[in-house]
């Protein structure tokens, strides 16, 4: 049996890119619990304290993205907001019943109201950092 050098094996392109952020502690935690689950590997978790402008890709800039969540699809397609927690959890098995259930119609409209009430206390817990764009 031929063994295959693992260098040479194609690295299938992560399913999402994630953009989070890392100044956050509560946001940095979340992240952190989704990056120990099965399935994390196939997202590319992208830290918008560290990440260069080329990572954040077209229509995306780091001030926007600090603002709410945010997923890019393979395609370039960006998601964000309640939605974009939807996509993670589509990708990870753990989460996936989740997934199944947020797309039941009407279902993201009222998580998009809870993460926005969240979003206006999430300053609370956020480090104040200078930031250059």
């Amino acid at each position: 049996m031929k063994s295959v050098d693992p260098t040479l094996a194609p690295t299938p392109d992560p399913a999402l890119s994630v953009y989070f952020d890392g100044g956050c502690p509560l946001c940095r935690a979340e992240i952190a619990a989704y990056q120990r689950l099965q399935g994390a590997d196939r997202l590319r978790w992208l830290n918008l304290e560290s990440c260069s402008a080329d990572e954040l890709g077209p229509g995306l800039d780091r001030q926007a993205a600090l603002k709410r969540m945010h997923v890019r699809r393979p395609d370039g397609q960006l998601i964000d907001g309640a939605a974009a927690f939807v996509e993670i959890w589509s990708v990870l098995p753990a989460w996936a019943w989740l997934a199944r259930t947020a797309r039941i119609p009407g279902m993201v409209a009222v998580m998009e109201v809870g993460y926005r009430m969240f979003l206006a206390l999430r300053p609370l817990w956020r480090k104040p950092t200078a930031r250059c764009s």
